[in-house]
């Protein structure tokens, strides 16, 4: 290992030196460098003063719609898996082959209703600081969020 006085008498050894690396705590970094810091550059403030209303309206309008039909399409794929599976369970019922005690499911659903709403009460705060972050991204970029909006409906009936 090269010693001090080695080093400044540039007799250094870079095999035998010793790597210096940096520590990063992945949470806190993640907290500090949001999505849209990624996609818009950090500091960005509001799209407003990037970019003319137009290109928002574009950007929102042509985001939102792709977004609108692919919710339109895995939405009809699974209402079709869920209403093909429920006719299916029916089919059986009626025929037999399976028998359901339906006394039983209205007691667990009830048993279910009662816990999802306490923690529904006991919402989480990461959930709440996303709503806050969502909201005020929403409010500094509105005519994108328009612009999305009108896309994501018109995805929607297309």
């Amino acid at each position: 290992m090269a010693t001090v006085d080695q080093r400044e008498a540039g007799q250094d050894d870079p095999e035998s030196e010793d790597e210096v690396y940096e520590v990063v705590d992945l949470t806190e970094y993640a907290r500090r460098h949001q999505w849209w810091s990624r996609v818009f550059g950090n500091n960005s403030g509001p799209i407003a003063e990037k970019y003319s209303v137009a290109t928002q309206l574009m950007m929102g309008g042509v985001s939102g719609w792709c977004a609108g039909y692919l919710f339109q399409r895995v939405g009809k794929i699974a209402a079709t898996a869920v209403g093909g599976g429920f006719l299916l369970l029916q089919i059986a019922n009626h025929s037999g082959y399976v028998q359901v005690d339906w006394k039983k499911v209205e007691k667990d659903v009830n048993k279910a209703k009662k816990h999802l709403k306490k923690k529904a009460n006991k919402a989480a705060p990461e959930l709440n600081t996303f709503i806050e972050e969502a909201t005020d991204f929403i409010k500094r970029n509105i005519v994108l969020s328009s612009g999305f909006v009108g896309g994501f409906f018109l995805g929607l009936a297309s």
